[in-house]
């Protein structure tokens, strides 16, 4: 039997010249196949395709100079609601993204509807809505009383089809975006599943993508979980410019009270907050806010309660600060405080049973602020001490009296930003008193130097000690030796 020669053939297909692998992403071109596209991180996305020869010059990558970038490429446009153009930084950026987080019924879609029907543009708006019909977004359009003017250019799409939603920007080519919500875009390409992390992370780059590409704005709605964050993926956060939190009066959201802050702002500060009442006729900016934040007594202030002057971004804003203080029902005490840190609650309690002999620890601690404003100014510690002092000791502060102060851990009262501001702040609205840190000499910083005119704080402080007796004197000085 004649043997015959084995024969191997190589079923490999080798890679030809001028031939490479593209991303089917986002297009990048690599010489050899790779498992993860270093250029939008996507898996399995690289295909065999042909190079392409004899590109111009021009069809080139090329940089170019920084002068020569025309100024007014950085312009901002209104959004037509002040509270909002003052959180953003001074309006909207062209080619933004802007993330917009609250809990259901907060009022993002009517936020979403006012800046589609007030923003300061000639241009188009595109409203896509995955959650309402088009006869219910007219409904609250017409309940809401915007300008028919503003509404006449507003094109409505119900879809969370992305491919839908390409072909009608492409058609429209709206300079405003919104997308209600984040959470309803469905692509086939990134599964049959609408609101997984793919969906969303797949559909919102396509459309933050399409944007910058075409100076235009785009705002997204995204509900949020019961931690309070938005829900999905992170790096939902990460592709757009702006994120925004709208938050309630509380935490179920059952106030007329809004309040708008961002948390990361590529534009701006994140140091503003927006303030508005939430009616019939939709989101209002709030003018005065004494009227908010501030109760109305005649006669003596209950005791329990101080006034603290707290910054908010660029503003000075006066908030009741309500203190209750009961025997422990445990075998530990507890603090209740959702609109203050509870862990500044707890260290303020602790420097006034070190520093004052107040005993705090065999008692559970409520606090809570008047509007249901979340304070994060550390310039409210010394009115919060007042407040946890004035309801343990039952002793209320004179009426008028404005605080503001840091609170150290020694017991020592540190100075506070834009301090005279507060005080000029506590004045026009007819506080008699200021509490003020001893260290700092107060001057205000006055906008008509011709005027002459000061503001200096009635009283003030060195140290936690010396602060409860010039307010409360010599009853403050027989409590602490009985106490």
């Amino acid at each position: 039997m004649r043997l015959l020669p084995r024969v191997y053939y190589d079923v490999s297909v080798k890679k030809q010249k001028g031939q490479v692998f593209k991303c089917s992403s986002c297009g990048r071109q690599e010489p050899k196949w790779l498992g993860r596209c270093p250029e939008c991180g996507e898996w399995n996305t690289f295909t065999e395709a042909v190079a392409e020869r004899g590109r111009a010059a021009e069809d080139l990558p090329q940089s170019f100079p920084l002068s020569s970038v025309d100024p007014m490429e950085g312009s901002r446009l209104g959004s037509g609601i002040r509270e909002l153009d003052l959180v953003l930084g001074g309006g909207i950026m062209r080619r933004q993204a802007v993330l917009v987080g609250g809990e259901p019924g907060i009022g993002k879609s009517t936020l979403l509807l006012q800046i589609a029907a007030l923003a300061e543009t000639k241009g188009r708006v595109l409203y896509v809505s995955g959650e309402e019909s088009a006869g219910q977004i007219r409904m609250r359009a017409d309940r809401m009383g915007l300008d028919a003017a503003g509404t006449g250019r507003i094109e409505i799409f119900c879809s969370g089809k992305l491919a839908g939603i390409e072909k009608v920007l492409d058609a429209v080519k709206p300079v405003l975006v919104m997308i209600d919500s984040v959470q309803t875009l469905q692509t086939d390409e990134a599964g049959p599943v609408p609101g997984t992390v793919n969906q969303m992370k797949f559909c919102s780059f396509e459309l933050v993508s399409w944007v910058k590409e075409h100076d235009a704005v785009l705002f997204l709605a995204a509900h949020v979980t019961k931690e309070g964050i938005i829900s999905g993926p992170r790096t939902l956060e990460h592709m757009v410019d702006t994120v925004l939190y709208f938050e309630g009066a509380s935490s179920a959201g059952d106030g007329d009270n809004r309040f708008l802050r961002a948390v990361k702002n590529r534009f701006g500060s994140v140091d503003e907050t927006g303030i508005f009442t939430m009616g019939e006729k939709g989101l209002k900016a709030v003018d005065d806010t004494s009227l908010l934040f501030l109760v109305r007594r005649e006669g003596a202030l209950p005791a329990g309660v101080a006034t603290a002057a707290v910054l908010e971004g660029s503003r000075t804003i006066l908030v009741e600060i309500q203190a209750l203080t009961v025997p422990a029902k445990g075998a530990m005490s507890r603090v209740f405080s959702d609109k203050i840190d509870s862990g500044r609650v707890s260290r303020v309690a602790a420097v006034l049973e070190k520093h004052l002999g107040l005993r705090l620890s065999d008692q559970d601690l409520y606090v809570n602020v008047s509007g249901g404003m979340r304070i994060q100014d550390v310039g409210v510690e010394l009115a919060l001490a007042f407040a946890v002092y004035s309801a343990r000791t039952g002793l209320p502060l004179p009426a008028g009296t404005a605080i503001a102060g840091e609170l150290s851990l020694t017991g020592e009262i540190r100075p506070v930003r834009r301090l005279s501001g507060r005080v000029k702040t506590a004045r026009n609205m007819g506080f008699s008193s200021f509490l003020a840190p001893l260290s700092e000499a107060l001057q205000a910083e006055d906008p008509e130097p011709a005027s002459g005119a000061q503001v200096t704080a009635d009283k003030s402080a060195g140290d936690i000690r010396a602060a409860i007796r010039a307010v409360f004197g010599k009853i403050a000085a027989a409590n602490e030796k009985n106490t």
